[in-house]
């Protein structure tokens, strides 16, 4: 039963991502949770603590890319551990560039909120995308 429980959480935290809802993300997220974006020298990148970390990343994320979501991702949850596997496309807006970027998110639940999140993303694209003329 927790494995559903923890499943709907992180199904609820990406219905929430895909609509904009700040608010509703804060919910369902741990007040010390970590979420963790790999790569170098571009915004989004590093790990984000606690829920202003997590409110810097989604400013961030929607001052530096337009994205979208065509697919419905998948989601494999076992225990305290959901996968979020997926893809998405968008456009870094300062160079004006499109990406496809296909993605893992492993998301670790802690007592009914989201205390983990590290994302396994297409750096590569990000960056192709992200580099000035």
């Amino acid at each position: 039963m927790l494995t559903q429980e923890n499943l709907r959480i992180v199904k609820e935290l990406f219905a929430a991502f895909g609509r904009s809802d700040e608010e509703a993300m804060l919910a369902l997220v741990a007040d010390d949770v970590e979420w963790i974006t790999p790569g170098e020298d571009w915004p989004l990148a590093g790990s984000h603590l606690g829920h202003a970390g997590l409110e810097d990343l989604i400013r961030k994320s929607a001052e530096e890319l337009e994205t979208s979501f065509p697919e419905p991702p998948e989601f494999i949850a076992q225990g305290d551990k959901v996968l979020v596997i997926g893809s998405s496309t968008g456009k870094v807006k300062a160079t004006n560039k499109s990406f496809e970027d296909h993605f893992i998110i492993a998301v670790t639940v802690r007592d009914g909120k989201v205390s983990h999140v590290r994302e396994y993303v297409d750096t590569q694209a990000l960056a192709r995308a992200s580099e000035m003329p």
